[in-house]
């Protein structure tokens, strides 16, 4: 049976909270407080794996309401989740052996869970072909089915059948088979068989973590006292996910017997491990069996003591479990765990309250990839979050948003609507969408593709300035930026550090051209010093003009530049040259800022003036790069070089 929709009906939070569908994986979104583990616990109810859990009318039903929980609910049943499930194959031949082939209108039944009574079933059987497959199994001709042909009921056939004064040998084998069946009724056989093939449900919210260190004699103890400590457990646990048990350990009657063991066992698990676990590669799991010191604390001061230690192969060091990150130890416990699952839970749908809450954005990404390629293949898998790295990136139809509905169209008397969930995320507020929201974002930005080779650049006029001149080089037979380069405006130098991280993640080859002035500096040296990119890769103007300050446009012949500026703000010729610009900012030898201040200085319709107006005309009139003459022929040397030096970062 699989479990496909679900309802909750007046439970804790939940007024109704709406059908929605359930798959391998069903995520549930939303803020704190929005009712999520509410709804886990109204799912977990309708047949919890815990014998100990059961719904509480005092703790459960909505407390607004619980006063006239009689006057609602007079017969003392309160509904709490409704479910739809799928018979599985399985399922339908089970159903079919007892009953007979085709017995099923469809093969999905309802069961709802209720406060104060058992499950109800609803199972679409035709009771009228269950009665036919059954007197054809059993040979009754067509005499013998003539004596109960007004039963529409198995129930009516049951009653025909016993009132007979003379049955035959058909007859009493038929009668025989549905006497078996729950007060003579097929449906209640259908329950009693569908109830054996239901899963349970697994709910988990405390996620222990596991003892790195254990006493053999306290365990044999606390085995006999059956008071074995959750962390113990989870070391036990651990211990046969490894492929080895305590009694394999301590009965190893060789030392190398037992060094082989405990070599097996560490390699084995962590293999396993770090097969998800992404954070430090350069980790290594050992176990090892010591005899207590007297020294030690109870009670590993006697006797043998199995411990789990993390080497560190960067730091050449071991050190206990107990000392490695909350992070990690919990990660680790959480697979020791689950590897064992099917043992405690056997077959069940696993409702997990918050998963990774104490995990790094990343790590909780390599969680959610063991969920999916470890849990998922046995097991429905439902969980809560309000963690952006928690949402299935590549499953956005699964996750559902969960959020406590209050209706303030009429301020005075807001009505409370509850905690409802949906997969239309276009109805809710954007505190409940902002971990989707986040994620998707993130998913974007990892995924968005600005090519194997990315060039950062500060901004859109740079990206012109190498396009054209490229060309231009390239029309010569001269070298140009290779086409693999793709060239990314950041928005500014502030912005290359950030750009540079966020494209990291996707294994890109980035190189960086920019601007060095006298505020760039210490913003240059940060990049290079940041591990982020190679330094090599951070290249500035000025490493291409012999100036102490540039900018891309420096790259250009200065005579050039300003008589691009002339042409672009439709000046005369001579109105801006290379000496006026110097003369007007002696400050700075920065092409642009001396242009700038001199445009300051000349009438008002100059003052359009800015980076991008002589790289626009450029972009339109490329055809004056041409030329033969010093100016031009200056310009497409140093700018040459640049690209020279980027294209040796290609592979």
């Amino acid at each position: 049976m699989k479990l496909i929709k679900i309802q909750a009906i007046n439970f804790r939070s939940v007024e109704d909270s709406g059908e929605f569908q359930i798959g391998d994986l069903t995520c549930l979104v939303g803020k704190n407080e929005a009712g999520k583990t509410a709804i886990l616990h109204a799912i977990q109810g309708i047949a919890p794996s815990d014998g100990d859990y059961a719904y509480d009318k005092t703790r459960d039903y909505p407390r607004r309401y619980l006063s006239k929980f009689q006057e609602r609910h007079p017969n003392g049943e309160s509904p709490v989740a409704k479910s739809w499930w799928q018979l599985e194959v399985d399922d339908i031949e089970a159903l079919e052996d007892f009953l007979g082939a085709d017995v099923l209108e469809k093969t999905e039944v309802i069961i709802t869970s209720y406060i104060g009574r058992e499950n109800a079933w609803s199972i679409p059987l035709n009771e009228e072909e269950c009665i036919r497959k059954l007197q054809a199994r059993h040979g009754l001709n067509a005499k013998e089915k003539g004596d109960i042909k007004q039963a529409k009921t198995i129930k009516d056939a049951l009653a025909a059948l016993k009132a007979l004064t003379e049955r035959s040998e058909a007859q009493t084998a038929f009668m025989q088979a549905i006497e078996k069946f729950r007060d003579g009724n097929p449906v209640l056989a259908a329950i009693d068989l569908l109830n054996k093939q239901k899963p349970t449900f697994f709910y988990t919210s405390h996620f222990e973590r596991m003892s790195g260190e254990i006493s053999l004699n306290q365990l044999a103890a606390d085995k006999k006292s059956g008071k074995i400590s959750s962390g113990d457990k989870i070391f036990l646990d651990f211990l046969e996910y490894a492929g080895t048990t305590i009694e394999e350990l301590r009965d190893a009657a060789k030392h190398e017997e037992l060094v082989a063991q405990c070599e097996g066992a560490s390699n084995d698990i962590t293999d396993e491990i770090f097969e998800f676990w992404s954070q430090n590669d350069a980790l290594a799991i050992k176990i090892e069996i010591n005899e207590g010191r007297p020294n030690d604390p109870h009670p590993f001061n006697n006797g043998k003591i199995a411990k789990i230690r993390i080497e560190n192969k960067h730091h050449r060091v071991t050190v206990p479990l107990s000392e490695r990150s909350a992070g990690f130890v919990w990660f680790f416990s959480f697979l020791a765990q689950f590897k064992q699952l099917k043992k405690s839970a056997g077959k069940a749908i696993i409702l997990l309250d918050e998963p990774g809450l104490t995990l790094h954005g990343k790590a909780q990404s390599d969680l959610l990839r063991y969920i999916e390629e470890r849990i998922l293949p046995e097991h429905q898998v439902i969980y809560t979050t309000h963690s952006p790295f928690m949402v299935p990136a590549q499953r956005l139809e699964d996750v559902r948003v969960v959020e406590d509905v209050v209706d303030y169209r009429d301020p005075r008397r807001p009505i409370v609507k509850g905690t409802k969930v949906s997969a239309d995320v276009l109805s809710v507020d954007k505190d409940t969408l902002f971990p989707l929201q986040a994620h998707l974002g993130y998913e974007i930005t990892q995924s968005l593709f600005v090519g194997q080779n990315c060039l950062l650049v500060e901004g859109p006029s740079d990206v012109v300035y190498l396009q054209v001149v490229s060309r231009a080089l390239q029309a010569r037979g001269r070298s140009g930026l290779d086409e693999r380069w793709t060239i990314c405006p950041t928005g500014g130098l502030d912005k290359v550090w950030s750009f540079s991280s966020l494209f990291r993640g996707n294994n890109l080859n980035i190189a960086v051209l920019c601007d060095y002035g006298k505020g760039d500096k210490s913003k240059v040296e940060r990049l290079r010093q940041s591990q982020i990119l190679k330094s090599e890769r951070v290249l500035t103007a000025s490493d291409f003009t012999e100036k102490s300050e540039s900018d891309v446009e420096d790259l250009f012949d200065s005579t050039f530049y300003c008589a691009l500026v002339n042409e672009a703000l439709g000046l005369k010729e001579g109105e801006i040259t290379a000496e006026k610009a110097a003369a007007a900012d002696q400050s700075t030898c920065r092409i642009v800022k001396q242009v700038e201040a001199l445009c300051r200085t000349l009438p008002a319709n100059t003052l359009d003036f800015g980076h991008y107006v002589p790289a626009d005309y450029l972009m339109r009139n490329p055809q004056i790069l041409d030329g033969e003459g010093q100016p031009v022929t200056g310009t497409l040397d140093r700018f040459e070089k640049v690209f020279k030096a980027l294209n040796c970062f290609l592979d």
